[in-house]
């Protein structure tokens, strides 16, 4: 998805704002690894889980009701907490895999 906002964001007024937004929030991230809202490991989707390994799961609103997801990780040899960001998804999308109904 980060691929697709940077070949879009030249001619998408759209995918401009959302990449924008992520880098930001990518910045905060890396001084604030707790930035985002954490997620009830209840409510961690399986397929996270099993592809991805996580325990832990973040969410960061973005513009347009955009979500990024991201999880954090402690390095094997060094005292160093990471941050990888799962998914980029459209707030239906982030409903469905959370199993949240639509009004």
């Amino acid at each position: 998805m980060y691929k697709h906002l940077n070949a879009e964001a030249p001619t998408s007024k759209t995918e401009r704002m959302i990449l924008k937004a992520v880098n930001k929030k990518v910045e905060l991230i890396k001084s604030n690894p707790h930035y985002g809202d954490p997620i009830a490991k209840k409510l961690i989707p399986k397929e996270y889980s099993a592809k991805f390994g996580i325990t832990n799961l973040f969410r960061v609103e973005l513009p347009g009701y955009w979500r990024m997801l991201y999880t954090l990780t402690d390095s094997e040899n060094e005292v160093e907490i990471i941050a990888f960001v799962l998914d980029l998804i459209d707030h239906k999308k982030y409903d469905k895999k959370f199993g949240f109904r639509s009004a």
